[in-house]
């Protein structure tokens, strides 16, 4: 059974950073990317930024473009998403997520909810 565990959540001041992490257990077959969504209260979910680990490349919406940095450790299994330069948009709920297979895996530029089939519980983060 796949689980994805969240964590590293918190209210911060604007200016401040926060670093979530993502620890995967059991096997996530053939998907090779893993994302990180947001959810501000009564918006939709959006992707954050997604990373191909094969590749090591990275994807970011250009809101947070400069400010977060999206990383994947395999040998601890652990997705990380250092968020530095919070602003109060940034407030929401983070979703780490990995994409439902592999052909999916290779739309990980598009950071797509529907792409995505494995998900965590979610971690919150308030800056204000």
């Amino acid at each position: 059974q796949v689980q994805l565990v969240e964590s590293g959540g918190g209210s911060v001041q604007a200016g401040g950073s926060l670093r979530l992490s993502c620890e995967v257990s059991g096997s996530i077959r053939g998907s090779s990317c893993m994302g990180w969504f947001r959810q501000a209260s009564g918006k939709e979910r959006e992707g954050v930024a997604s990373i191909l680990s094969g590749r090591r490349t990275s994807y970011y919406a250009d809101s947070v473009q400069g400010r977060f940095t999206i990383s994947k450790d395999n040998a601890k299994n652990t997705l990380y998403l250092q968020m530095d330069s919070l602003k109060p948009d940034d407030t929401g709920a983070y979703y780490c997520a990995a994409a439902a297979d592999p052909i999916r895996s290779t739309l990980c530029w598009r950071r797509a909810p529907a792409d995505f089939g494995y998900w965590g519980q979610g971690t919150q983060v308030t800056v204000s």
